[in-house]
């Protein structure tokens, strides 16, 4: 008792009588009778920022429905879709108007009706404070003079709105009111952001994704292993920072790490040049689908210090694996297997011949030792990667807002996959000497790898965090990964592909199981399985050989559908969004998007196909939702905090 009264003396210092308790009690309890806020669910972008910004702009095509919805066919089909544009990219919508418009002040005005008419679907939902809030301050009284006044059929008022946006016209005003209102729209369109793993990675732009999300008004993030890995390397891991360098040669993406990040790439460059300045390096050529158009000599300099960066890290690898033997990851220790003699390497009980037999930093006395030149450019490199403060605040932000799976609105939300045995039980991994599975594994982890980011670099803890976040890359009960290996050595330098299968893990098999999809919702800690779901990225769903992102008979849904350039092909699609709002749970598929020019100077969308996977029987309200519980909680708080006054407890 005495621990409540505390907790409601507390209280009463924000609501300090019995009217202005009551009147928060009143305003909570409108709030849990208000539809239930948008979530956007959206994976694996892969730095492909153009698509993704577009997405956000046009909400999944929701806009675009919304346009639809309000003009039908009071307007042309060819006036909808510059409306949406001008929504989605205003500031060069602006550019193209004010050359071809004779008129441009009719222009505005008729133009400012229609965002009105928009925006006022758009909030319909809220409450005109949480409304309020999302405006500019500059024109947050005028707009919602025109959001209220222009409700219904008030003739009486039509002169006075008719003024308000006459003046907005007249003082020279009307062009950035208008971008103002698109924006406002695009805000109010998507009420929570969910991003289910795998911004880094393969695609230019995942520093322009990182620099969106972190202003961005509502979202969270699942890490995924591309995401796990730079954050292993900005927590100190060489071992991590090592495959982050690798990924980038491979995909010729060097646009995030020296114009994104700043991080000089010279000692490496000049170390590759001198040690392999004979070798073609053929195995180590950009990906087929590189991002960047690059000249044929940067294309030699960066196979080159694709080769270079490769060595070092089976290097760096094997000291991690040493130092944890309890991991079982000695089958990824190939250096001292190589037969040089032969042109051999001995993996597990086969001899593979080699595609490259030039491996000048690499001594047959001691295979896994760095020479001084690689460790000088790892110390370098290192230096460089954690001194970038844009790189710092993007690895702030993944780690405020981020956490290896959530549980939001009755759905589960993680990147890879539970680590499973063939029975359908879990799989545990040995952490500081304790066997962890299930939730409890997903926990251990996401404590540890705080750890290895913010703890003193003297730490233990530290160190340790460093190494378990590289296993979380490539390690068999890895969540965000879960195969058998990652076959890096093997796909560079083995031409038979049998050596390059990497084997999934059971949970690859189990997922599609309803009674496994149930198991793992009530793991978590899910409550009303009946109605959960489990919404998963990581596996990039072939639609071109007719597999179906709904698994277990919708218990399941892997929303992997190709955001990424460089999986499009094996896909047949862009990508997905799914998309939660009150009454029903959609399934939007992408077409690839072209370009940003093109959606501006044609008007061409990403044409979006959608799928009702769940409709809702009645409309999901707030009081629904988690939000909605914490609401409660924070009404019958309040309820104690009036019978304390009315009982003379607190005065």
């Amino acid at each position: 008792m005495k621990r409540d009264l505390n907790y409601l003396q507390l209280l009463s210092k924000s609501f300090p009588s019995v009217q202005k308790a009551s009147t928060e009690i009143i305003n909570l309890e409108a709030i849990m009778n208000l539809p239930k806020g948008t979530e956007h669910f959206v994976t694996d972008l892969h730095g492909e920022n153009e698509a993704f910004e577009h997405v956000l702009r046009n909400a999944s095509g929701v806009v675009k429905r919304k346009v639809e919805d309000i003009f039908g066919r009071d307007l042309r089909d060819s006036e909808k879709r510059e409306l949406c544009t001008l929504i989605y990219y205003p500031e060069d919508k602006l550019k193209d108007v004010k050359k071809n418009e004779s008129d441009i002040d009719e222009w505005y005005k008729v133009t400012l009706t229609r965002l009105v008419r928009v925006l006022e679907e758009a909030s319909s939902k809220y409450t005109r404070s949480k409304v309020r809030k999302a405006l500019p301050r500059e024109y947050a009284y005028i707009i919602e003079e025109l959001l209220h006044e222009m409700r219904g059929d008030n003739a009486n008022k039509h002169n006075y709105i008719m003024a308000i946006i006459e003046s907005i016209v007249s003082t020279r005003r009307a062009e950035h009111f208008i971008i103002t209102i698109c924006y406002v729209i695009q805000r109010l369109v998507i009420d929570k952001l969910h991003i289910i793993g795998d911004i880094y990675d393969r695609g230019p732009g995942a520093h322009l994704i990182m620099d969106r999300l972190c202003e961005y008004h509502d979202f969270d993030i699942q890490w995924g292993n591309h995401d796990v890995v730079w954050m292993g390397a900005a927590a100190g891991s060489e071992a991590c920072l090592a495959n982050v360098l690798r990924m980038c040669f491979r995909y010729a993406n060097l646009t995030t790490l020296e114009d994104g990040y700043g991080v000089n790439l010279l000692p490496l460059a000049t170390f590759a040049m001198q040690t392999y300045a004979g070798d073609p390096c053929s195995c180590f050529l950009p990906h087929s689908n590189a991002y960047e158009t690059v000249e044929q000599n940067q294309v030699r300099l960066i196979a080159q210090m694709h080769k270079a960066i490769s060595i070092i890290q089976f290097k760096l690898e094997h000291a991690v694996i040493s130092r944890h033997k309890e991991w079982k990851m000695e089958s990824r220790d190939l250096l001292h297997c190589i037969d040089l003699s032969n042109g051999t390497v001995k993996v597990g009980e086969k001899s593979y011949k080699l595609r490259d037999i030039n491996f000048p930093t690499v001594d047959p006395k001691d295979p896994y030792a760095l020479t001084a030149e690689e460790q000088e450019v790892m110390e370098k490199l290192m230096h460089s990667f954690q001194s970038s403060l844009r790189l710092k605040k993007h690895m702030d932000c993944l780690y405020t807002h981020g956490s290896l799976y959530l549980v939001r609105n009755n759905n589960l939300l993680y990147h890879g996959s539970v680590p499973m045995l063939e029975d359908g039980s879990f799989d545990s991994l040995d952490i500081l000497g304790q066997e962890y599975s299930g939730k409890a594994l997903f926990d251990k982890i996401d404590t540890i790898m705080r750890a290895a980011y913010y703890e003193d670099d003297k730490s233990d803890l530290k160190k340790y965090g460093q190494d378990l976040i590289w296993y979380l890359w490539c390690g068999p009960v890895s969540p965000p990964f879960d195969k058998h290996k990652m076959a890096t050595f093997e796909r560079y330098f083995i031409e038979d592909k049998e050596a390059h299968d990497e084997g999934k893990g059971y949970y690859y098999t189990l997922k599609n199981d309803k009674a496994i999809c149930e198991k793992i919702l009530a793991e978590f800690g899910v409550e009303n399985i009946e109605h959960a779901h489990i919404i998963n990225g990581h596996i990039p769903v072939k639609t071109l050989k007719g597999e179906s992102p709904i698994k277990a008979g919708g218990k399941l849904l892997v929303i992997d559908g190709g955001f990424s350039k460089a999986y499009q092909t094996e896909t047949g699609i862009a990508g997905y969004t799914l998309i939660y709002n009150s009454q029903s749970l959609k399934l939007v598929q992408h077409e690839p998007f072209e370009s940003r020019e093109q959606a501006v100077d044609i008007g061409i969308d990403v044409i979006s196909e959608t799928k009702v996977v769940e409709f809702a029987e009645h409309r999901q309200l707030v009081r629904d939702t988690d939000k909605g519980r914490e609401l409660q909680s924070q009404i019958d708080d309040l309820y104690q905090l009036l019978a304390a006054y009315r009982s003379g407890q607190i005065r």
